[in-house]
């Protein structure tokens, strides 16, 4: 686990002997409500701003070589925020969406979502639907938003799955082991996260990806995340690059 500060003159490109990059980077992207607040500004101006981390750290994401990305965009308890936020939100989502589905193409980016999706309005579920469908055919890089999404939601559904599958005598009880609980998730081929990033210095995981993170690495910063751009994004992956992962194993002395 380790924390980061911001750096006067953080770096803009991997050092040489920086080669072990993650294959899967997952992100907590917190901070957007008190950035706003510390500049006076609407909740939402401060969401508007992190959509462009987000564009950010999609292309850094790329230029380093990470394969797959997921973000927390949205989680089962934000339902909880005031309507006209949630609102904001989602219309922010469909902009999105719009306006970066190019990016995705140039990319060759497939967009992936989890979470319970029919909780969402009914046109951002179309735009999500659409876009999924349009990149579904590239392989090279992932973008996985998580949407109305909770472990612990996520988890009950997995054993929701089994539980049919014994009882309709597809799969016998005696069976159920850790990959019978990976396989029902909601997007059991994507690997699991190697590294976690969370932004503006809170040190929890929030109900994200609980399962999934058992062996990831954890990257903390005070950054908040609409001032979090890629030079911030590659110092989290020279972090990653300077550990030795063990899988509880002693690994080497």
């Amino acid at each position: 686990m380790g924390k980061a500060t911001k750096s006067d003159s953080p770096p803009t490109t991997l050092s040489s002997n920086s080669e072990n990059i993650p294959r899967h980077v997952a992100v907590i992207m917190d901070g957007n409500g008190r950035w706003a607040e510390r500049r006076g500004l609407p909740r939402l101006a401060g969401h508007e701003e992190g959509a462009e981390s987000v564009r950010a750290i999609m292309r850094a994401a790329k230029d380093v070589g990470v394969e797959y990305l997921s973000l927390y965009a949205f989680s089962v308890e934000n339902w909880t925020r005031p309507k006209l936020e949630i609102a904001g939100l989602m219309k922010l989502l469909n902009r999105f969406l719009k306006n970066y589905e190019k990016d995705l193409h140039k990319n060759r980016i497939r967009l992936r979502v989890i979470g319970r999706t029919e909780d969402l309005p009914d046109s951002t579920q179309h735009h999500l639907t659409e876009v999924e469908e349009k990149t579904r055919e590239y392989s090279d890089r992932h973008l996985i938003l998580a949407l109305s999404y909770g472990s612990r939601t996520e988890i009950a559904h997995a054993a929701r799955c089994i539980a049919r599958q014994v009882k309709a005598g597809e799969l016998d009880e005696a069976q159920v082991d850790e990959s019978t609980i990976a396989a029902n998730l909601y997007a059991p081929d994507i690997p699991d996260p190697d590294l976690l990033i969370r932004t503006s210095g809170e040190l929890r995981l929030s109900n994200f990806l609980l399962w999934q993170l058992s062996y990831a690495e954890l990257y903390f910063t005070d950054i908040l995340w609409p001032d979090f751009r890629e030079q911030h994004f590659v110092e989290a992956i020279q972090e990653y690059g300077n550990r030795q992962r063990r899988f509880g194993d002693i690994g080497q002395r």
